[in-house]
């Protein structure tokens, strides 16, 4: 295991701006996770904005550091919306991060996460290894939102679709692997429990979000937000007898993470 110094300190130095700077993420994405994932980017230090409306999304978007995709609950005005601010942070050269939650169950889910892709040309992708699979090989593998695999039997669909669209993609899993340009890096922190509670992965794409803001490379943003994830999800399950207690901790661990924390827990291999 690589415990890169340069690393540790990126991770850290992104963290230092986000609390500093409170970037503004704004969020399309699903009614599961809206409290969840705006709770999670305050306590990182950014500034979310849940906002899908096709009357304001354009103007939002313009205003905002970046922009968070997420298909979780579907429908045809939130597709129109997505499309509308995709179209405005591009104008205004903001980065925008595409979560395709459940491509791979439906032929509408499947359908709308290409177009979204093909059309906005997003800096990263996150999703699990059924979601990225399904994308770059056109599976229906996954269970429900749920991915059907491990992250490594996604690697070659994550290089098959970033190379296609030229967007870093993260596969989250017990590994995480971002993978772009033929590269991957693999993140192994994290715990066991983060899976019990719903919207981790949705947590996860909205703190590449606000990475992303700050960190002009989009992989180095996605690897250092999915570290954070990992290492607060860690911290959170040492004082948590339950997934309900989890969260809790998880909300906190974000909010009090420190340079100590960032340097000793992180794990982190380069390829």
């Amino acid at each position: 295991m690589e415990n890169h110094s340069d690393r540790w300190e990126s991770i850290w130095a992104d963290i230092q701006r986000i609390r500093a700077e409170a970037p503004l993420v704004h969020n399309i994405t699903n009614y599961v996770v809206m409290n969840t994932t705006a709770n999670a980017l305050l306590a990182l230090g950014a500034s979310p904005v849940m906002a899908h409306a096709e009357e304001e999304v354009g103007e939002m978007a313009a205003i905002a550091q970046s922009l968070v995709i997420n298909i979780g609950t579907l429908s045809a005005p939130w597709i129109a919306a997505m499309f509308q601010a995709g179209e405005a942070a591009r104008r205004n050269g903001r980065p925008i991060v595409l979560d395709p939650v459940g491509a791979g169950a439906t032929t509408f889910r499947t359908a709308t996460a290409r177009k979204l892709l093909a059309e906005l040309s997003p800096a990263i992708v996150r999703g699990n290894a059924s979601e990225i699979r399904a994308l770059a090989f056109d599976e229906r593998s996954t269970r429900g939102v749920d991915s059907a695999y491990e992250s490594e039997d996604a690697a070659k669909a994550a290089d098959r679709l970033s190379g296609q669209y030229r967007s870093v993609v993260a596969t989250s899993g017990a590994v995480d692997l971002i993978s772009f340009g033929g590269m991957t890096t693999r993140v192994f922190n994290g715990h066991s429990m983060m899976p019990k509670v719903t919207g981790m992965g949705c947590t996860a794409s909205a703190l590449i979000g606000a990475f992303a803001a700050v960190n002009p490379s989009a992989r180095d943003a996605a690897v250092n937000a999915m570290a954070v994830m990992g290492i607060a999800g860690e911290l959170a399950a040492e004082h948590s007898p339950g997934p309900g207690t989890f969260l809790v901790r998880f909300l906190d661990a974000l909010y009090l993470l420190n340079e100590s924390d960032i340097r000793e827990r992180v794990k982190v291999r380069e390829s």
